[in-house]
């Protein structure tokens, strides 16, 4: 079978299926199983397709039909520009993140702290764009800190980044000028209402704190002062209507220089926060 061939008769099975954008998920599939780039594929529709290269293709969309994400399937995620492993294991990471991301680079860092963090995505991006810096990545999870450091060592970081176990801030020792987080925030009430994709094979750890979502954010609160340098800054991703909240925890905190920054779409996604004192552009 030609490849063009597998993906006409791809596309309306994802299609029929209620999967949005279909069409680009078979094309991205169809290029995992060839083994090339998604953006190579063009050029390799006129080819016969080998028996593995089928039974990959195949098995990648009946992976799909039963809602497993494409990142889990093909095993990789592109974010900030590099590619990031992905696994049951560790949060999908998303467009909007990188607003988390931007934010972090916009003023000079050299200690970088990131709580909970999954396969890494935050912290080795925010280091592949601060030279300098050197950062600590925790998470509660041992599967997710052999995947982040796994993304460690294909990015080349191994010599700035370290990954400790941590539920949040209970094993960090030392200051740093940069705290960044994407904390589970999903209330337990939402949990139903999430995306089979999201719901049924993504952990949920790292989805939801149960509750009202906001644990981990009172967790955060409670103990960045102690970690974060006379005028260091916590970051830390949020969901659309928890810019308030958060903001407000963080001010009782003590906190100063609140903000809450949208995301690409216009949705409130991270609540900016430092600690008083100290020089904003020296605090590393």
């Amino acid at each position: 079978m030609k490849a063009q061939d597998a993906l006409r008769r791809a596309v309306p099975l994802l299609r029929d299926a209620g999967i949005e954008d279909g069409a680009r998920d078979a094309r991205v599939l169809l290029a995992h199983a060839l083994g090339i780039g998604h953006d190579r594929l063009t050029l390799k529709l006129q080819d016969d397709m080998t028996e593995p290269q089928e039974a990959l293709y195949d098995a990648a969309l009946q992976a799909r039909l039963a809602r497993q994400p494409v990142a889990q399937i093909t095993g990789r995620r592109l974010f900030w520009g590099q590619s990031f492993r992905v696994t049951r294991d560790t949060l999908d990471p998303r467009p909007e993140t990188e607003t988390l991301v931007a934010e972090a680079l916009k003023e000079p860092f050299l200690k970088l702290l990131d709580l909970g963090t999954g396969t890494g995505c935050i912290l080795l991006s925010c280091l592949k764009g601060m030279p300098l810096a050197r950062g600590l990545g925790t998470d509660i999870s041992d599967p997710a800190l052999q995947v982040a450091m796994g993304n460690t060592r294909d990015l080349g970081l191994e010599a700035r980044a370290r990954f400790r176990k941590s539920d949040w801030f209970a094993s960090v020792t030392g200051t740093f000028d940069l705290i960044v987080s994407n904390p589970p925030y999903i209330a337990a009430s939402e949990m139903p209402s999430l995306a089979p994709e999201v719901r049924d094979w993504e952990p949920d750890l790292a989805l939801t704190p149960g509750g009202d979502g906001l644990d981990a954010y009172r967790a955060i609160a409670q103990g960045a002062g102690s970690r974060l340098m006379p005028g260091g800054r916590l970051l830390v991703e949020i969901g659309p209507t928890q810019g308030q909240a958060v903001a407000a925890m963080f001010r009782a905190a003590g906190l100063e220089d609140i903000r809450i920054l949208p995301d690409m779409d216009g949705r409130d996604r991270v609540v900016a926060a430092v600690k008083p004192g100290g020089d904003r552009c020296g605090a590393a």
